[in-house]
C-alpha cells in the first residue's frame, strides 16, 4: 500500500533537518508544506535549508512563486497530490514537512476545496467596510478553522477568506466534504517544552540577524517589491521593514520579531495538538528521540499494523 509521512510541529524544532534525515536513510522527498517557503528570495527569514543543507534530497514545492504571487490551498493540493503520485511510482516515500497547518491538514485529510473565483464587487464592500469599522470587525466573521490560519493584521488575506466563506456559505469548513487519501499516513510531531523551544527560536532569530536578514529584506524592497508585497506579511519580514522605516531599533526589531514568532508557535499548537492520536510526539530534546522517530517509520514502512488511513 503506498505511504506518506507527515513532519509537522512547531517552528525551531527542527522539521527539516528531521525530514533530510529520514530521506537519506529510508528513500523519500520531501515535499514543503511551510507556507512561507513557498516563496523565491525569501531565504534567511524563513529558515529555508540551503541546497547544501537539502544534502541531494529532493525537494518539491520550495521557491515556487514570487514574494508578490499568492498561493491557494486548491493550488497547493493540486500539485502536492501530483507529486505525491510520482514520488510513489517510483517506489520512493513522500515525506510532507512544514507547520502551516491549514495547508498539512487540508491535504492529509482530504479538504474538498471549492474554487472561488475573485468577486471583485465584495471585495470593494469589504475593503470599505474594512476602512471605517478596521480589519478587525471582517476577522471576527471568519469561522473558528479559518481565523486560526491568518493573521487578523493582514488584511487582504482576511478578505479573501471572507469572501471564500460568503460565496460558498460554508460557515463550518469542519463540515466540509473530506475524501481521505488513498494512502496510509504516519504523522511525527516534533515538540519540546515551551521554555526550551522558546529559547531555540530566540538563538535561530539572532543568527538570522547576523546572517544579513535585513539585508534580504533591503535588497528585494530596492528591487521593486514593496511594502504591500504578501511575502512581506510573514513573521519577521514585516518588522525588518518597520526597522528599516525607522519605526523600531535593532534591539527593538530582534525583541518584535522573537514575541511575534512566540505567537506564531501558539497559534501553531492550535492546529497540531498534543492530545491529537493522529501525531506521534517526539521531544526533540530527549537523547533517543531519532532512533524512536527511526523504529516508527521502519514498522510504518514494513506495514505493521493494519487497516487505512492515519498509523
Amino acid at each position: 500500500m503506498n505511504r506518506l509521512i507527515a513532519v509537522v510541529g512547531p517552528t525551531g524544532t527542527g522539521k527539516s533537518a528531521l525530514a533530510v534525515e529520514l530521506a537519506k536513510i529510508f528513500g523519500g522527498a520531501i515535499i514543503n508544506a511551510d507556507s512561507r517557503q513557498f516563496s523565491r528570495h525569501l531565504d534567511i527569514g524563513t529558515a529555508k535549508l540551503s541546497v547544501e543543507e537539502r544534502d541531494n534530497v529532493p525537494h518539491y514545492l520550495i521557491d515556487i512563486i514570487e514574494p508578490s504571487e499568492d498561493y491557494n490551498i486548491a493550488e497547493f493540493q493540486q500539485a502536492a497530490n501530483a507529486i505525491i503520485g510520482e514520488v510513489q511510482s517510483r517506489k520512493c516515500i513522500p515525506i510532507l514537512v512544514g507547520g502551516s497547518g491549514l495547508y498539512v491538514w487540508s491535504l492529509l485529510e482530504g479538504w474538498q476545496i471549492s474554487k472561488v473565483p475573485p468577486d471583485q464587487t465584495l471585495r470593494r464592500v469589504l475593503e470599505n467596510r474594512a476602512r471605517k469599522e478596521g480589519p478587525e470587525a471582517l476577522y471576527r466573521q471568519l469561522d473558528e478553522k479559518r481565523a486560526l490560519s491568518i493573521d487578523p493584521r493582514n488584511i487582504r488575506r482576511v478578505i479573501r477568506a471572507l469572501e471564500i466563506q460568503l460565496s460558498t456559505h460554508q460557515q463550518d469548513p469542519n463540515k466540509s466534504k473530506k475524501i481521505p487519501p488513498p494512502y496510509r499516513i504516519l504523522v511525527i510531531g516534533l515538540t519540546c517544552s515551551r521554555t526550551e523551544l522558546y529559547r531555540r527560536i530566540d538563538q535561530r532569530v539572532d543568527k538570522m540577524l547576523c546572517k544579513g536578514f535585513v539585508e534580504e529584506v533591503e535588497s528585494l524592497l530596492t528591487r521593486g517589491f514593496s511594502s504591500e508585497t504578501p511575502g512581506f506579511k510573514s513573521v519577521g519580514y514585516k518588522e525588518v521593514i518597520k526597522y528599516l522605516r525607522g519605526e523600531l531599533d535593532y534591539e527593538g526589531l530582534s525583541e518584535r520579531i522573537k514575541a511575534e514568532t512566540h505567537r506564531l508557535v501558539r497559534q501553531q499548537y492550535n492546529w497540531f495538538r498534543l492530545s491529537d492520536d493522529r501525531i506521534h510526539w517526539f521531544d526533540i530534546t530527549a537523547s533517543e528521540y531519532k532512533p524512536d522517530v527511526n523504529n516508527l517509520v521502519l514498522a510504518f514502512i514494513r506495514g505493521e499494523g493494519v487497516g487505512n488511513g492515519f498509523y
